[in-house]
């Protein structure tokens, strides 16, 4: 269940003042996968849909509030992500 309009910043080896600078205003920085991870920047408006906090959710049971990349992880597969994101987009 997920989707995105933009390209996934795929950047794990930049420094976190890089990735900062990465993400515009009224956005932010997940990262999803199962095993490896990618990143993506996606709308702060997002947060309200009710899928995306189902997911939200899975990532507190999963990894509680302690995430090894340094930011949110969102623990499901990227196409699953990707189709989920792009519905948002559409309504």
């Amino acid at each position: 269940m997920c989707g995105f309009p933009w390209a996934p910043l795929i950047s794990t080896e930049d420094k976190s003042e890089r990735r900062s600078a990465e993400v515009p205003k009224g956005h932010f920085a997940v990262y999803v996968g199962e095993n490896e991870k990618k990143r993506f920047v996606i709308s702060v408006s997002y947060l309200n849909d009710s899928s995306f906090q189902d997911l939200l959710y899975q990532a507190e049971e999963e990894f509680g509030f302690h995430h090894s990349m340094g930011g949110l992880t969102i623990p499901c597969s990227q196409d699953l992500f990707i189709d989920l994101i792009s519905g948002f987009s559409r309504t």
